[in-house]
């Protein structure tokens, strides 16, 4: 029902998100959209494992590493789209190329239905075949002859390159959460924050599905299913309105739910219209490390979480007695932790998101407190920029405490 619930409040997310006065770099606005097709390939992901071999896409790991392909795609596709936008102006992007990254992906979700259809006859695929043959994967006496081995990997253990497809889009999602922080910063508009705090619900609906796949989806932590769905349940909730807050900080009005054109005489409309064309105005940022390197990097970091969980967690018991205290725990610690880092930047950074307050009114204050300048209406995007000039009211309406 969780997962159900959520399109709705995704859907509105990415109807905020691509309002055209936030000049939504196109790259990561795609990638956002791309996630639909992730959704939609654990419909027949699902039937076609419960189906013809009776298991869980948890559990039928060529069909659950296909999938989860196609979330690794779109986090992806986010960091590269706000990462370029940062350290290119818009006349240095590359169109083309960021096309083929689009087509690229598109063409993934084919080959997912390609394999789907074609997987449990055509192919021969069993039950827990594993996703890309199991590549990089140990061998059953090189595991075993490992000194720290104490136990043996169950039939539907995640292989190498399953695991490595849930870390990517763990670490993936982490960066973006990152970049897109530091978007605010660039386009001088801390709504864009929001979105980061809005995403963490998302990433710790993540962890919700690494830890089930840690304890080998036991029938009896099966909470944790019903944990990941509630938490992207709320997590579309949070970057909905995360993306309301960024659209109405760029001129949305309740008017833009009107099908029909505004009148070419709108103030709003024009306003909107003017900021929607113009070039994004950007402080833009040289770039601390290339594309390969932030691959090479996201590739250690995978293969060696991938690794280290795999093999390792067969030196432990805990993994092979499903504890629900512990499970609550790696699903709640982890975001926690994230949380925590996010806080401490926005407190080094002076608030922002994290703690803001209103500028003042009036020409001066007590204690040299200056009055509300047109460069901090600019700090409110259109909306601001509306209600300085035209009425002092509407701008509470946007000005509130982050």
């Amino acid at each position: 029902v969780f997962f159900q619930a959520s399109l709705l409040p995704y859907l509105a997310f990415l109807y905020f998100l691509s309002f055209r006065g936030n000049r939504t770099p196109s790259l990561g606005n795609f990638g956002w959209q791309f996630l639909l097709l992730f959704v939609l390939s654990t419909i027949p992901g699902g039937i076609i494992s419960k189906s013809t071999y009776g298991v869980s896409l948890a559990d039928c790991d060529w069909l659950h590493g296909s999938a989860e392909a196609l979330l690794t795609a779109t986090n992806v596709l986010i960091v590269l789209g706000f990462k370029e936008a940062m350290t290119k102006s818009t006349e240095e992007i590359d169109a083309k190329k960021n096309d083929a990254f689009k087509l690229a992906a598109v063409g993934g979700f084919g080959l997912f239905a390609a394999f789907a259809a074609l997987g449990p006859g055509t192919l021969g695929f069993e039950a827990h075949s594993p996703f890309l043959f199991g590549v990089g994967g140990l061998g059953e006496d090189a595991v075993a002859g490992l000194p720290w081995v104490i136990h043996s990997e169950p039939e539907n253990a995640l292989s190498i390159p399953t695991w490595a497809i849930h870390f990517s889009s763990v670490f993936e999602f982490l960066f973006a959460m990152g970049i897109i922080w530091d978007y605010a910063e660039a386009t001088d508009n801390p709504k864009w924050k929001g979105l980061t705090w809005g995403m963490l619900p998302l990433h710790a609906s993540g962890i919700a599905a690494c830890t089930y796949h840690f304890f080998y989806n036991p029938s009896s932590l099966q909470f944790l299913v019903s944990t990941q769905a509630g938490l992207t349940l709320l997590g579309n909730i949070t970057v909905a309105i995360a993306a309301f807050r960024i659209a109405a900080s760029n001129g949305w009005t309740i008017g833009d739910l009107n099908p029909f054109p505004k009148s070419n005489t709108s103030p709003e409309g024009i306003v909107v219209d003017e900021l929607a064309a113009a070039p994004v105005s950007l402080v833009l940022r040289e770039k601390t490390e290339s594309t390969v390197e932030l691959a090479a990097k996201l590739a250690a970091l995978t293969l060696g979480a991938s690794y280290a969980v795999k093999y390792g967690e067969l030196a432990l018991d805990l993994p092979f007695e499903p504890n629900a205290f512990a499970g609550a725990a790696i699903v709640a610690g982890i975001p926690a932790l994230t949380a925590f880092q996010f806080y401490n930047r926005s407190e080094k950074e002076g608030g922002g998101e994290g703690g803001f307050s209103i500028p003042g009114f009036g020409g001066g204050g007590e204690d040299g407190e200056q009055g509300l300048s047109m460069a901090d209406v600019k700090k409110y995007g259109v909306a601001g920029t509306l209600a300085y000039d035209h009425n002092p009211l509407p701008l509470l309406a946007v000005a509130v405490p982050e």
